[in-house]
């Protein structure tokens, strides 16, 4: 019988923090944090590791009437991640493919422009990059995150999520210098199983965490 190891976003949060503090008031680091639940996870990594905070978007690319199983995602910078073993095992044609990431791409702007209006996204060059999820089942949204961000030039991209599967994990310690997860529970089950609350959260509540993080790490996340 499994239990709760998080009362809720904020709680998981707190804890990653705290496998993070070696970061701590180092002038090269930037937390992202995935939307819309990541980035309630990434406002408490940012608050105590006294780091800027940003939001990365990424969208999955569900399967056609199998919306939560991932074929792949997409992120900011036009990069896209396909599951390769997904998309080979239900024959999904490329046309498919490309129609749900045309549709996934307008969200991804939609989203882009609501959360960060006219600011620009910060430079990440020789930046050590802190990428935050509330948990990992596939992977497949974050490794679109980690090709996105490597494309923009970073001495070091880490992975820090509150839980993952083992296999996610695996698979994502082949492209980030650093992966880190509280917990790893086997059988993982699914990310919403380990927390007490798992409700929606909403973009206002995005664009909340995001005005009050600039607030104690400096202007619009700039590299001071």
């Amino acid at each position: 019988m499994y239990s709760a190891a998080f009362a809720d976003r904020t709680h998981a949060g707190q804890l990653l923090a705290r496998k993070l503090m070696h970061y701590c008031g180092r002038p090269d680091v930037i937390v992202l944090g995935l939307p819309r639940g990541g980035v309630v996870v990434a406002f408490e990594v940012a608050k105590a590791l006294g780091a800027p905070l940003e939001v990365f978007v990424v969208r999955k690319l569900g399967v056609p009437g199998q919306e939560e199983l991932a074929m792949g995602a997409i992120a900011s910078g036009g990069v896209r991640v396909l599951n390769d073993d997904v998309v080979r095992f239900l024959g999904i044609s490329p046309e498919i493919i490309d129609a749900v990431t045309e549709k996934e791409a307008r969200e991804l702007q939609r989203r882009e422009a609501l959360y960060r209006g006219e600011r620009p996204f910060p430079e990440l060059k020789g930046r050590t990059v802190i990428i935050v999820d509330d948990g990992l089942a596939t992977g497949a949204t974050m490794r679109a995150a980690v090709a996105a961000v490597r494309a923009m030039g970073p001495a070091r991209v880490v992975v820090a999520v509150p839980t993952a599967s083992i296999q996610a994990c695996q698979s994502l310690a082949q492209e980030a210098d650093e992966v880190i997860s509280v917990i790893t529970p086997e059988p993982f089950y699914g990310v919403g199983l380990w927390y007490a609350e798992f409700p929606q959260t909403s973009d206002e509540e995005v664009r909340r965490l995001l005005r009050e993080a600039r607030s104690f790490a400096g202007a619009e996340g700039e590299k001071p």
